[in-house]
């Protein structure tokens, strides 16, 4: 499968125009006191659908012909992305079918539901998702949409990173960092084309929580690597080997990988209902945990950082507000 391009984000951001939110670029003086640099945030919990997600999902359903359309779009996930997909779907009247765990979040369950689509469950621990969401693909013709190995999902997904670097550049900033959420690596092998494509100088980190650090592994030891596994609480960002296609775009071009824990995760999320007014999910929080946990130095910089998403499950963001660990 071709890698894809930073003209490719270029051209994604023209395709999901209309049908996906351009989110504001916020600012706080705590958080630029606490980090000791200029904190830029790009908030995509109030996107729609309320993640990132949104943008990969319809750059590639957008893609789709009429035939493509009638026999309908597949995927797998454990929320953000079938919720995605299944919005992407509706908007050109195609059927959507998502593969979900039996465990994850009651909010992202319905909220895929609402748009229409038909979930089908499986057991996170016992089954292959990907298996179960290509027998449906065989069985109905419909087309996979891959989390985020795949390269129309990488390209859109970047156009978060182009919009931040826009509105930076307009504020008459520079990015030096760039911190990006990271699961599969979908959302920072778009975000790093987009900055080869607008801000060059800007050396791109992943962040992850510890435990599912595959891809700040995968850096290290220069070929994909597996994570050990750990804490469940982000879990938009489960995934515990890089994509094929996401570590082709991003080993030769990430700066590398930063791990939190989950005491620094739930933190990040108390700060951002208390001082940025944000619903956060624990998965979106992981930039913010790094820059208020000293994991990343700021210091003297521009640093750009994703808040991924805010899907997150009442109790868990109770357990945040509490400052439960």
């Amino acid at each position: 499968m071709q890698l894809p391009t930073p003209d490719d984000v270029l051209a994604a951001r023209g395709r999901i125009e209309g049908h996906v939110v351009r989110t504001p670029m916020l600012r706080h003086p705590l958080l630029d006191t606490l980090a000791g640099g200029t904190v830029l945030l790009k908030a995509e919990p109030l996107q729609r659908t309320g993640s990132f997600k949104l943008r990969g999902a319809t750059n590639a359903v957008q893609q789709l012909g009429e035939a493509g359309r009638r026999a309908g779009v597949v995927t797998y996930s454990s929320g953000n992305h079938g919720q995605a997909v299944a919005c992407a779907a509706a908007a050109v009247g195609a059927r959507a079918t998502i593969v979900m765990p039996a465990d994850a979040p009651r909010i992202k369950a319905e909220s895929t539901a609402r748009w229409g689509a038909e979930i089908v469950l499986y057991d996170r621990v016992r089954d292959d998702r990907e298996a179960v969401a290509a027998e449906i693909a065989g069985r109905t013709g419909a087309t996979l949409v891959p989390p985020f190995d795949d390269p129309r999902v990488i390209a859109g997904q970047g156009t978060a990173a182009l919009e931040l670097a826009e509105d930076a550049a307009a504020a008459g900033l520079r990015m030096d960092a760039l911190l990006v959420c990271t699961g599969g690596g979908g959302l920072i092998g778009g975000s790093a084309l987009a900055m080869e494509a607008l801000s060059p100088g800007t050396r791109v980190y992943a962040v992850e929580p510890e435990g599912w650090d595959d891809t700040g592994r995968s850096l290290r030891a220069g070929q994909r690597e597996r994570a050990p596994g750990g804490s469940p609480l982000c879990d938009a960002l489960l995934a515990p080997i890089p994509g094929a296609l996401t570590f082709a775009v991003n080993q030769p071009r990430l700066a590398g990988g930063i791990a939190v824990n989950d005491a620094e995760v739930l933190a990040a999320m108390a700060f951002a209902f208390m001082h940025l007014k944000l619903v956060v999910e624990p998965g979106g929080a992981v930039c913010l945990a790094a820059l208020l946990a000293g994991r990343f130095r700021a210091e003297g910089r521009v640093v750009g950082a994703t808040l991924s998403g805010g899907n997150v499950d009442p109790a868990v963001f109770a357990r945040a507000l509490a400052g439960q660990v």
